[in-house]
């Protein structure tokens, strides 16, 4: 684990958005390989400091790894947690990344498209500088699309 990760892990990790990226990589441990690891060490992967991502070529497909990390991480971007349980199933992600890190991330949920952003080749290179970095981006994305379901609830119900 890189010193960045473990200087800020003890408040970090408590974030609600790593929890629920820490839920995930246990829910998708069929086998418990993960049982003696701790949640920071499940987190190091998704540490990469700046020198280590200078490191890393951009040429070519990217990791099948690094796409297994980027694709947890955007499902969690998905987990609306304020939304109540009715509802929590009208939720979809969709991802596509394509040869050389090129694709796009669509959340949905019911016909809102909360999110939309292209992954414009810098898949291979994905990675957060510090568990901080990640819990406030991932809030950062769920709280806007939040925002955006309270704000057209129309669009959430149509057809319901």
């Amino acid at each position: 684990m890189t010193a960045i990760a473990t200087q800020e892990a003890p408040a970090a990790i408590d974030s609600p958005f790593v929890q629920e990226l820490i839920k995930q990589w246990r829910a998708q441990d069929t086998h418990g390989a993960w049982d003696g690891k701790s949640n920071a060490d499940l987190l190091a992967p998704y540490i990469i400091t700046r020198e280590q991502r200078r490191e890393i070529p951009i040429i070519g497909d990217p990791d099948p790894e690094t796409l297994w990390r980027l694709v947890t991480v955007l499902q969690r971007r998905g987990a609306w947690r304020s939304e109540p349980p009715d509802r929590q199933h009208r939720h979809a992600e969709d991802e596509e990344v394509r040869n050389a890190g090129f694709g796009r991330m669509v959340l949905m949920h019911g016909r809102l498209v909360v999110v939309n952003k292209a992954l414009a080749g810098e898949v291979h290179r994905f990675g957060f500088e510090s568990v901080g970095q990640a819990g406030r981006g991932g809030h950062k994305i769920v709280t806007a699309g939040v925002e955006m379901i309270r704000q057209f609830p129309e669009v959430v119900n149509y057809g319901l």
